[in-house]
């Protein structure tokens, strides 16, 4: 599919019109109708531009007008999921051209209606014999022709470049977080890391079991013990060119932490049936750091960036990690085992402490599926995001608003350290009280952030994972990778 930004129109099978519900609606349906010949008292009866609202429109020589509501003051996401569900939903009956009106809009909504576009042709059906052909638009002779205003071109061209290249990431991502574990597993997550830094010019080195051993990363080494699939850590590191930096100002170096567990069994503190099979989304975290890392080269943006991923299974063996079993982290601290099902924590400690020992970033975020606790503060709607650097909190809410992948400062004050208390090492995995669960996990892991300054926690239970119009039940939804590159563009035109 070749999407194409021009001033001026040429003729296409489908047009797709959105429409924003302003107070001068009627004004516009008034126009619009006159242009489609349609009566303009009929076409205000029967659109409102609500969001998500779509009125096929069929003119005479067999052109198809798709009006597409967005609602009241629509930000990206609104543009994002509208286009995605319109395309989703009529994907099979698009003709080979089809046309955005975009004309009266900024050049910048291109970025969230090509995403949205691109969303609206992923198949959730990976593994199904009979799927039927992607239809016309979705083949790959289909063409997307963007129609925008002549001011508009060259924003809507940046944004375009932008869309693409986020899309084809966030694309694998999804299919490998929708993958079930016997088509993934931590080398999975190393060989595509490794063939993505080849094609986008970004370093990429994987510790081997054997090496985790070596260099001690017994945290990570302890979640994998009942599983017969090895854990690997997984370092990305992009480095643009020195000429991307400002003279005598060093590129801002940002490290990213993701939890990579393949598949969560829960261990011996064993998961029930009824949900497990979605425990294959438990490397939510990884997806975006990696998909991060993976955008941030193919834009080349001005920032080093450095992705750890401490990846695993979490199996039921007769040798998995026992609850009560006392373990020791890469950083050396010891850590006591309340409970085996809250091993993202354990995994983290040893990716943490291996940024901060060999990369000192100046940033320091971490993602993950993380804990059930998150989703019964915050739904399904927003991530949990702790941090104590009240600039890093409102530097990631920002690109959260921009984005729709939004965010919920969550409180991490040091009374909270007494959940994590244990009475035999340094600290404890789990607190085992029913309250403030996202919260100790969080605490948790500051322990191995070294105090770092400007360390973030996002927890992403609730949002890794969702439902929407790809499926009868809960799949991926690439959350996060929009959010950090918008952060990244954002920190690196402040530096």
């Amino acid at each position: 599919m070749i999407s194409i930004v021009q001033i001026k129109g040429r003729s296409a099978n489908a047009r797709i019109i959105p429409v924003v519900q302003t107070e001068a609606l009627a004004d516009s349906l008034a126009t619009l109708a006159d242009q489609l010949s349609l009566p303009a008292q009929v076409l205000q009866t029967d659109f409102k531009a609500e969001l998500h609202e779509v009125l096929p429109v069929y003119q005479p020589g067999g052109e198809r007008i798709f009006l597409l509501g967005l609602g009241k003051k629509p930000g990206a996401i609104d543009w994002l999921k509208a286009f995605r569900k319109v395309f989703f939903t009529v994907k099979s009956r698009l003709p080979q051209q089809v046309e955005v009106n975009l004309t009266g809009f900024s050049g910048e909504v291109v970025e969230a209606v090509v995403l949205g576009i691109r969303a609206g042709g992923y198949d959730l059906r990976l593994y199904q014999t009979d799927k039927p052909d992607a239809g016309l638009f979705y083949g790959e002779s289909g063409t997307l022709q963007l129609t925008v205003d002549t001011d508009a071109v060259e924003t809507a061209n940046q944004a375009r470049s932008r869309a693409e290249a986020i899309a084809q990431t966030q694309r694998e991502m999804l299919d490998l977080l929708n993958a079930p574990a016997n088509y993934k597993n931590p080398q999975t997550l190393a060989d595509w890391t490794t063939q993505s830094g080849r094609e986008n010019g970004y370093a990429v080195t994987v510790l081997d079991k054997a090496e985790l051993e070596r260099q001690g990363l017994g945290a990570l080494l302890s979640v994998s013990q009942g599983s017969d699939t090895p854990p690997v850590l997984i370092i990305a590191e992009y480095k643009p060119d020195r000429s991307a930096a400002q003279p005598g100002k060093p590129l801002p170096k940002v490290g990213l932490v993701g939890k990579g567990v393949t598949f969560d069994t829960g261990g011996i503190s064993i998961k029930s049936s009824t949900n497990m099979h979605l425990m294959k989304s438990d490397m939510g975290g990884a997806a975006a750091v990696l998909g991060t890392v993976e955008v941030a080269a193919k834009l080349k943006l001005p920032i080093h960036l450095i992705g750890i991923v401490p990846s695993t299974e979490n199996s039921v063996d007769g040798r998995s990690t026992k609850p009560s079993d006392v373990i020791t982290s890469y950083l050396g601290k010891t850590i006591e085992i309340i409970d085996t099902d809250a091993e993202g924590r354990v995994i983290l400690a040893d990716g943490l402490g291996y940024m901060v020992r060999h990369f000192q970033p100046d940033v320091l975020i971490d993602l993950a599926t993380l804990t059930g606790s998150v989703i019964a503060a915050l739904g399904y709607h927003a991530a949990g995001l702790f941090t104590p650097n009240d600039e890093l909190a409102a530097q990631l809410t920002t690109a959260a608003d921009y984005t729709g992948e939004r965010l919920w400062r969550m409180p991490v004050w040091d009374v909270y350290k007494e959940d994590i208390k244990s009475d035999v090492a340094d600290v404890k995995n789990f607190s085992g009280k029913p309250v403030a669960g996202s919260i100790s996990a969080a605490k948790f892991l500051e322990v191995f952030t070294e105090n770092h300054p400007a360390w973030a926690h996002l927890d992403i239970a609730g949002t890794a994972f969702a439902d929407n119009e790809f499926g009868s039940q809960k799949n991926a939804t690439g959350y996060g990778i929009r959010l950090l590159i918008d952060y990244l563009q954002r920190l690196a035109d402040v530096d």
